[in-house]
């Protein structure tokens, strides 16, 4: 079984062929491929420097959702400030479909 590791959205992750994963929110390609870091073989190790050469990591867009809400509060006692902030961080929900 093949691994690797990707990096995406200042974070990398650890994938095998056909996992799905959600990640910081991507082009609007439907196909995407990634160069990966590192990759595991049965047999064989292969680290990259930043990359490992010829290989590719592809995978597909299946949706673009919305996280949970969070809200950031500033508030002064007894000066009747208050000030409420809330934000949706958009992903990318996608499948690895080959390790090359």
């Amino acid at each position: 079984m093949k691994k690797a590791v990707i990096q995406t959205g200042g974070k990398q992750y650890l994938v095998t062929e056909g996992d799905t994963l959600e990640v910081e929110l991507l082009k609007d390609s439907k196909n995407i491929s990634f160069e990966p870091l590192l990759v595991i073989d049965d047999k064989e190790v292969r680290v990259g420097n930043p990359t490992v050469e010829k290989a590719k990591v592809s995978a597909q867009l299946l949706e673009e959702t919305k996280a949970d809400k969070v809200t950031a509060i500033r508030y002064k006692a007894k000066k009747r400030v208050k000030k409420v902030h809330g934000h949706r961080q958009r992903h990318s929900k996608i499948k690895i479909s080959k390790i090359a």
